[in-house]
């Protein structure tokens, strides 16, 4: 009983299962229902767009140059001699104003010149003065001699004076002649020497004037090459300045950036009649300088292929501002913008444009793709002159997860819609605040 029990338990043991087994593959294609293909539902995907809208936009171009001063001199001396005055205080670094006696040169060699040649001018004046006395006498001789002259001549018309004696009257008032012009000679030429002399005091005083060296301009002293007692020779140079007045930054563009700004304020812009500032980004605020326009480089650098505009920044140093804002000096890297008035413009970010095109959102909420024209672009920024109008959401999700005519969900990113129109007028772009729900910005977690 116990042994037929266990046979009946075993073979229940294999029989049901394989029962259910068959029957579960003969029913299978009968309990089975495949859905109506209209009836699967694709959950929408979430995907990142701005509304666009027109927004104030500053055309605008960035290029990069280092700061040199308009004006450099040097302090060359004129004269030899011994330093014998230095002006206080100079030194590498020191700003001098204009007008400043800077060095003294020792003129002492020169005033005794300058006695001597006095000397020689009074000299001359009283040699003047005799000889003028002895041309009086002369004159007066003269006429005596030739009425002597005329006497004789009637007497020997007369046949009263022989011609011996007639010649020898007229000897005389020869001779008394020849004395007359001797002592006009001798005036004309002690004039003469006069005129030598005086250019030569002229030049000595010329000189004497040189043994001061003023500073032409306000400066900045770079260089100090000679100190009191020293003595210097003519075109040494003694000391190496600034001027403060302004400063150039010849700053560099790429080729084919500026043309599209100029286009885009109509035929006949000139790159002069750009506005200019000058910017030194630092860790918690950009300083900025007010700057114009002043020409245009010579020449394409060959090695960078970029244009080289030259801006000027006037008063460098009546600008500056104690910790927040320091003077441009020589060498500083700076940024240099160039930019036009602002105006209306439809702007979206570069980065969205690919390939001539964009994606954006239809009215049935599927993504679709759109050609635009673009008509300039600075930094991250493209204003779009066809192809979308105001109102359109653009998308800005990676379009490697965003396929044309996906059925999305758009979700509005306030924050980079703000930082589009900050970017647009050159402005710092705004930071969103914890917790404030904003988008991810420019490199955000995608939806």
């Amino acid at each position: 009983m116990t042994t037929a029990g266990t046979i009946l338990r075993r073979a229940a043991m294999v029989l049901v299962p394989a029962t259910l087994g068959v029957m579960a593959v003969l029913y299978a294609g009968k309990l089975t229902s495949v859905p109506e293909p209209g009836t699967m539902v694709r959950k929408p995907t979430l995907v990142r767009v701005v509304t666009l809208e027109e927004t104030d936009f500053l055309p605008r171009v960035i290029g990069y140059g280092t700061v040199t001063p308009v004006r450099d001199w040097r302090a060359v001396a004129r004269i030899e001699g011994e330093v014998a005055a230095l002006a206080e205080g100079v030194a590498p670094g020191q700003i001098v104003p204009g007008g400043t006696v800077l060095f003294r040169i020792d003129d002492s060699t020169i005033k005794l010149d300058l006695a001597n040649i006095e000397a020689q001018l009074s000299a001359s004046h009283v040699r003047d003065q005799t000889l003028q006395a002895s041309l009086d006498l002369a004159r007066s001789d003269l006429d005596l001699a030739r009425e002597d002259l005329r006497r004789q001549e009637q007497l020997h018309a007369q046949g009263v004076v022989t011609q011996a004696a007639l010649e020898t009257t007229r000897r005389q008032e020869l001779t008394t002649r020849t004395k007359v012009i001797d002592l006009q000679n001798q005036l004309a030429l002690n004039a003469a020497e006069r005129a030598v002399l005086q250019t030569q005091r002229a030049a000595l005083e010329r000189d004497q004037s040189l043994a001061e060296i003023r500073a032409p301009y306000e400066l900045r002293i770079t260089a100090l090459e000679a100190d009191l007692g020293q003595f210097v020779s003519p075109g040494q140079v003694l000391l190496s300045g600034e001027g403060t007045a302004a400063v150039d930054i010849a700053a560099q563009f790429p080729v084919g950036r500026i043309g599209p700004l100029l286009r885009l304020l109509g035929e006949g812009t000139q790159v002069t009649d750009l506005k200019a500032r000058v910017r030194l980004p630092a860790a918690d605020h950009a300083v900025v300088w007010k700057a114009e326009v002043a020409r245009v480089g010579e020449a394409i650098d060959p090695a960078t292929q970029n244009a080289p505009v030259v801006v000027r920044v006037p008063d460098p140093l009546g600008q500056s501002e104690a910790g927040s804002r320091p003077p441009l000096r020589r060498n500083m890297v700076v940024e240099v913008e160039l930019f036009a008035p602002k105006r209306p413009a439809l702007v979206v970010p570069a980065e969205a444009i690919s390939d001539g095109a964009v994606l954006v959102v239809s009215a049935e909420n599927t993504l679709e793709r759109r050609a635009v024209q673009s008509g300039f672009a600075t930094g991250d920024l493209a204003v779009v002159t066809g192809g979308l109008a105001p109102g359109v959401q653009l998308v800005l999700t990676d379009p490697a997860i965003a396929m044309p005519g996906m059925a999305v969900k758009p979700v509005e990113d306030a924050a980079r819609k703000a930082e589009i129109a900050a970017s647009a007028l050159g402005q710092a772009v705004p930071t969103a605040k914890p917790g404030s729900g904003g988008g991810a910005g420019k490199k955000g977690a995608q939806p």
